[in-house]
């Protein structure tokens, strides 16, 4: 897997040249402004829900598309509006107690990030979950605007092949992926200026230690 994820890296990489800049910039993403979601088909009817996002900053270098951070998704706070049906996901088929969280290491961004207006993305990765590493890519839709950075991205978690349990019963059969949806908004700074806004009282922002949260 690792294999075909380097060919997608290099293929991508070819068809879309990253942008020139001479500095690295930093993002800070706060769970307030984030949006997450995710639907499984089932029979009948969909399983809608809704995940948490912990804080997050991941640094970037737009010449070279070097990525450093992690998203973290804090599995326990995972709600899809019924009780029993919580129950299931948590205790039988993501194991929270065991596996409370999923690390996404972006390790690589693809694509030329515009810095202003609208971008398309790929950011490439590992995703740390229930107890395993899988090799994942994520296209991305960023807009910064000054120094708001938004973006959303739609893809796949195929939880079955992974390993999870398939919640399926005799008369309802549940689908073996999970659409995801994120939406998030947060501070797009250069890293000299993140370095200041990040400094409490000649202390380093305790944000900073999510930088290599997962690895």
């Amino acid at each position: 897997m690792r294999t075909w994820m380097s060919f997608f890296i290099a293929a991508v990489a070819s068809l879309a040249p990253v942008a020139a800049c001479s500095e690295e910039l930093v993002l800070t993403l706060a769970p307030e402004e984030t949006q997450a979601t995710f639907r499984v088909r089932a029979t009948l009817f969909d399983i809608d829900g809704v995940l948490a996002l912990s804080p997050a900053r991941i640094r970037f270098d737009p010449a070279t598309g070097a990525v450093s951070g992690s998203i973290t998704i804090d599995l326990r706070e995972s709600k899809t509006g019924s009780r029993l049906r919580d129950w299931e996901m948590h205790t039988r088929v993501l194991e929270t107690e065991r596996y409370p969280l999923a690390v996404f290491r972006v390790d690589q961004m693809l694509g030329t990030l515009a810095p202003s207006g609208t971008s398309n993305l790929v950011l490439a990765g590992i995703v740390t979950m229930h107890g395993a590493e899988h090799a994942m890519v994520v296209p991305v839709k960023a807009t910064v605007s000054g120094d708001t950075f938004s973006a959303e991205a739609l893809f796949e978690i195929p939880y079955v092949a992974w390993g999870l349990r398939d919640p399926s019963l005799l008369f309802l059969r549940v689908a073996h992926v999970a659409v995801v949806s994120v939406k998030v908004r947060g501070d797009l700074r250069a890293d000299h200026e993140a370095a200041k806004e990040h400094m409490i009282g000649g202390r380093t922002d305790p944000m900073t230690s999510l930088r290599g949260a997962g690895q």
